[in-house]
């Protein structure tokens, strides 16, 4: 068994059989893609049209905004009267973008503009009254400030005592008081008839420019695409449409910049989509205001300079490598301090000296998706005796109201439902965890932390071509509130596991059923490896791509989560029992052959139990203490493995069965041979074979191992004697068959174990397995 780390919850979406076909008889479209448009709230013929193909109706009026023809009049005076304008943004990739399209909207216009990115260490989050005090005593005459501003009551009131005024553009969270701003252009301001509330910070910025510019700055929607998708919002509505034909001008832009990036970090501009965006650009243009000062990326992203563009575009790539460094050592600490703690917390509060704040967000969400548990991930300076980091959580967990609970340990936090930031003593570091543990538990939320993936259908393997995956591409871009779709593949046997990568942490293998087979690929899956057997049998969800390679392209399934229901059968049968096997605790060591017990008893750790099976009794009195039963060495008879089997319920069966008798190999002597040896004894007295069998071996030209045997079962029916290793042969003995003596039907019991459990095919090993675990008692 292999458990899903997540919950698969199926779209039962109720739909009218009838309707799909007619839709998707008019649109020409396969019935798949017609029933993930229904499911997305597309009922007919020309919604679907029109979300496939937005047109200008999107895109509304920028004067709809609050504030805009305030917004647009002062800066039209700054510009007239010859005035710094400052836009003021932020460091990330929204942030960085949203200041791009200010800059060169009013350069367009024949401003006076400069930039500032606040420092996330020094200046911190939003407009910093200090460096707002900076600016204004450095000549600027108005300050316009993206993606930031609306919590930034000080420092504008610093800039109004000092004249200056102040004009925010936000999408941010609206406090219940808003600071006393020239002006506010906020889509979601109430007083405010804007259609879209969805716009994201460099959408909010273009709408500006637009109203600056009197017409829709095309050139300026590879920004727009950038910031939007990298900052998480809404893919519907009107940032369907400005990502659309922002990545269309993204593939041809001659932004030497974003070519300069795309080329340091591997991807082709002319393919570039919304998961090269999500995936390669944005984590580059957010690193290296993780670690320091963005200024940079402003000035990759508006230079007309190739050589500087180069330059610039080298240092972000070796900032993004810097951050995935730290990521990377940081995450294996707080991974180890997991494992080595004796608690099992809800909640993960993690600390430690020396952890790079900028990157903690990242780590916190890769503490959560592995373990499923909410985490925050903190940086402790002894030297102010302060701990400050990031949170992220699941959607069960509503990590802002927990901190609001336990707000009284905080010195300040921030966030929202699934992230956060928060500063605390570090005295208060126990306490905080104890309390966000009883917080979940009060909550009754225990249960319900693992992460749901919504699954939009259940597809067959044959179904998954690469003209069906073109076409779902149609409903791209994909991302918040427009996911791309996932599909459950059931019931479909594994084939050709492997781990791959450098370090072996992703997961490659294929699936496949009776009549086609898929490639599937898991990021970060490659522990997995280990616990797939061959041909297991398991459900598997993901989401389509086409894997092109030399000009061939195949359909590709990108893993979410996988499960294997009922107990998994691994083969390590081998001429040596395999190292690795004593690694595998907690796990049930079965011996059936007490040399191998006494010389590998030593091997099995604390946590795992060793058990010798000789006889009837020892197998009915076997009990399985762990999930995993590994069949070390291999029975004499079969009985006393089935029975061990009827009984007992593991998850996982490892099968050594390591063997050194080899009684299959050397089979059961013919009438001939146990003639010739017969006569032998009757024709010579006293023969030595305690010391001479060898030599006898040769001489009768039987091998020694089954000459050694029929030895045994002339003894046994009396028709010789053995006395300090001398045999002779016993005059008129009764005469009896030979193969109704017990040696000779034990070596049978031992001839048909070692075929079943040795020389079997692994399927026909597995199937006899399984049916031993499934008989009733």
């Amino acid at each position: 068994m292999l458990k899903a780390h997540t919950k698969w919850k199926v779209k039962e979406t109720l739909m009218d059989k009838e309707h799909e076909e007619e839709l998707s008889r008019k649109l020409g479209f396969t019935s798949l893609f017609t029933t993930l448009c229904l499911q997305r709230g597309l009922g007919t013929e020309e919604e679907i049209q029109h979300f496939l193909k937005p047109d200008e109706t999107w895109i509304h009026d920028p004067f709809l905004m609050h504030d805009m023809d305030k917004a647009v009049s002062r800066i039209m005076e700054a510009i007239e009267k010859g005035e710094l304008i400052t836009v003021y943004g932020d460091y990330d990739a929204d942030g960085v973008t949203s200041t791009s399209v200010l800059k060169e909207a009013i350069e367009m216009i024949g401003g006076e503009v400069n930039f500032y990115i606040p420092n996330r260490f020094s200046d911190g989050y939003g407009p910093n009254t200090q460096a707002f005090e900076k600016l204004i005593e450095a000549g600027t005459g108005l300050i316009v400030t993206c993606d930031n501003g609306v919590s930034g009551h000080e420092a504008i009131a610093k800039a109004n005592e000092l004249g200056i005024d102040v004009v925010i553009t936000d999408h941010h969270e609206l406090p219940a008081i808003l600071p006393a701003a020239y002006a506010i252009v906020h889509p979601r301001h109430p007083n405010g008839h804007y259609p879209f509330k969805d716009l994201a910070g460099v959408g909010v910025a273009f709408k500006l420019a637009t109203a600056l510019l009197g017409e829709v700055p095309l050139e300026l929607l590879d920004l727009v695409a950038v910031g939007t998708v990298a900052d998480l919002v809404s893919l519907l509505g009107e940032n369907r449409a400005l990502v659309m034909q922002g990545i269309a001008v993204l593939r041809e832009s001659q932004r030497v910049g974003l070519a300069a990036l795309c080329k340091v970090a591997g991807a082709k501009q002319s393919e570039v989509d919304e998961e090269t965006i999500g995936f390669i650009l944005a984590p580059r243009l957010n690193a290296i205001g993780r670690l320091g000062e963005a200024a940079p990326a402003v000035e990759l992203l508006t230079t007309f300079d190739e050589a500087e563009a180069n330059s610039l575009a080298q240092l972000i790539n070796e900032k993004n490598k810097e951050r995935q460094a730290l990521v990377s050592t940081i995450t294996a600490e707080a991974f180890d301090m997991i494992e080595k703690s004796d608690a099992n917390p809800h909640v993960y509060v993690l600390a430690k000296e020396g952890w790079h704040e900028g990157v903690l967000g990242i780590v916190a969400s890769k503490v959560v998706g592995k373990t499923g548990k909410p985490a925050i991930v903190l940086n402790m300076d002894r030297t102010n005796g302060t701990a400050k980091g990031s949170g992220r959580s699941v959607s069960a967990y509503h990590l802002y109201e927990a901190l609001e609970d336990v707000s009284h340990l905080t010195t300040n936090f921030g966030g929202h439902h699934m992230a956060a930031g928060l500063t605390l003593p570090v005295e208060n570091i126990g306490a905080i965890q104890t309390e966000l543990n009883a917080f979940l538990l009060q909550s009754g939320l225990a249960e319900q932390l693992t992460e749901e993936i919504v699954v939009d259908e259940r597809l067959t393997i044959a179904e998954s071509s690469v003209e069906s995956i073109e076409e779902l591409q149609k409903l791209a871009p994909f991302g918040t509130d427009n996911p791309k779709p996932v599909f459950l593949f059931e019931n479909v046997k594994a084939q050709d596991v492997r781990r791959i990568g450098g370090d072996n942490a992703h997961l490659k293998l294929k699936i496949a059923d009776e009549t086609a087979a898929l490639d599937v690929i898991g990021f970060q899956f490659g522990p997995v490896a280990a616990e797939i057997g061959a041909d297991a049998e398991l459900s598997i969800v993901g989401q389509l791509s086409i894997n092109e390679w030399n000009g061939l392209r195949k359909p590709q399934l990108m893993i979410e989560d996988l499960a294997i229901e009922g107990v998994q059968v691994f083969d390590l049968r081998s001429t040596q029992i395999a190292p690795a096997i004593w690694q595998m605790a907690p796990a049930d060591y079965l011996f059936f052959n007490e040399k191998n017990y006494q010389q590998y008893e030593s091997s099995i750790t604390e946590t795992s139990y060793g058990h010798l099976i000789t006889d009837q009794e020892s197998a009915e009195g076997f009990i399985l203490h762990t999930d995993q039963l590994i069949l070390v060495d291999c029975p004499s008879d079969l009985t006393l493995l089935s029975t061990v089997l009827n009984q007992v319920e593991p998850t996982k069966v490892v099968a050594c069965f390591f063997n050194q008798e080899e009684a299959y190999l050397t089979g059961i002597p013919s009438r001939m041979q146990f003639s010739q040896v017969f006569k032998y004894t009757a024709t010579h007295i006293d023969i030595d074979v305690r010391h001479k069998i060898s030599l006898l071996a040769t001489h009768l030209k039987i091998k020694e191992k089954l000459l050694i045997f029929m030895i045994s079962v002339f003894f046994e029916v009396g028709f010789v004697t053995i006395k300090d290793g001398v045999m002779n042969i016993v005059p008129n003995a009764e005469k009896k068959e030979l193969t109704e003596s017990t040696t000779y039907q034990n070596r049978l019991k031992k001839i048909a174990a070692e075929e079943a459990l040795i020389y079997s095919r692994f399927t026909e090993l597995e199937t006899w397995l399984k049916q031993q675990l499934k008989k009733e008692l």
